[in-house]
């Protein structure tokens, strides 16, 4: 076939630890990762020349090589070079829905969407841990991104071990758009305020992501236990952006005093997401924080926990 279509789901994170550094200048990460159906679609079409065309809708997506689905493509055609002459160049059309620089992951789960769908309009049959290894290529919530659902990220987040599935947990997103976060500047400042404390010997680095193997979270997640999901939320970067970005904080305690399941920072920030027991629930809270806050660069969406990564979907 000469064109797919992919769903692209965002990511949110359950539980974000900083343990360390990493020789590789990395920060040594364990993460508990969660997909919601909140995604962008991903259109792929050999274009029959020998060029990658990127489109896409909104104007903040960069679209030349340093888009990581520009980037996968090129990966691709490193990695199987026989491939890439037989089928040629590739047109890429994001619809994008998952805001960007927020995050969740938008421009990586791009890139895993494009990984798979150049696997199959290349028929290279390739398996979703060879996937996941091309993908930790191109960055670190890639691989993630490749099989999603709920799973323990470990390494700088490329080592990926799946955790019982929740999809009966409804998600609210919410986002200031004119408010963005530096993912390199918070983990600069996290090191900068709390390098004293990193782990470098490798037994105590595997103790410390054992302990959150065997943590509440992990139980609360294999129990399906929503209240308990909510209460055990985590997010080490929240310890240095709240304080440099108050708007943030305020938004999780608005939250937080509609009693939802639970209220935290995604990943690096700014997106704040607060956990519901229903698409009602979610949606009435959704609208009374945007009432009270009363901003008009104040975003909501809401999304339902979901099970998998990147499917293929009809055009």
């Amino acid at each position: 076939m000469q064109s797919y279509s992919l769903f692209a789901p965002a990511k949110i994170n359950l539980h974000l630890e900083i343990i360390g550094h990493r020789a590789d200048g990395y920060h040594e990460l364990v993460m508990i990762m969660q997909s919601v159906n909140l995604g962008d679609k991903i259109h792929l079409r050999a274009n029959g020349t020998d060029n990658i065309r990127l489109y896409c809708q909104n104007p903040e997506v960069p679209l030349d090589n340093s888009n990581l689905a520009y980037k996968a493509v090129t990966l691709m055609q490193e990695k199987f070079p026989k491939a890439a002459r037989n089928f040629g160049g590739v047109d890429i059309t994001i619809e994008k829905n998952i805001p960007v620089s927020a995050g969740l992951a938008g421009g990586s789960t791009n890139g895993a969407g494009v990984l798979v769908g150049i696997n199959l309009m290349w028929s290279l049959g390739l398996t979703q841990p060879e996937l996941r290894d091309l993908a930790s290529l191109l960055g670190s919530d890639v691989p993630f991104c490749i099989s999603g659902g709920t799973s323990i990220a470990t390494g700088r987040g490329e080592e990926i071990e799946p955790l019982s599935d929740l999809t009966d947990i409804w998600v609210i997103l919410a986002k200031y758009s004119n408010l963005g976060v530096s993912t390199p500047w918070a983990y600069n400042a996290y090191r900068q305020q709390y390098e004293q404390f990193y782990v470098s010997d490798g037994k105590e680095v595997k103790s410390r992501t054992h302990q959150v193997h065997s943590g509440e979270l992990v139980k609360a997640i294999t129990n399906k236990d929503s209240k308990a999901i909510g209460r055990l939320l985590y997010n080490d970067l929240e310890k240095v952006v709240l304080p440099e970005y108050p708007a943030v904080s305020e938004l999780i305690t608005a939250f937080r005093n509609e009693n939802v399941l639970g209220a935290m920072m995604s990943g690096s920030g700014p997106t704040v997401f607060a956990l519901c027991t229903t698409e009602q629930e979610a949606t009435s809270i959704a609208q009374k924080v945007q009432n009270s806050i009363n901003d008009p660069n104040l975003n909501c969406w809401v999304a339902q926990m979901c099970p998998h990564g990147i499917i293929t979907i009809e055009d």
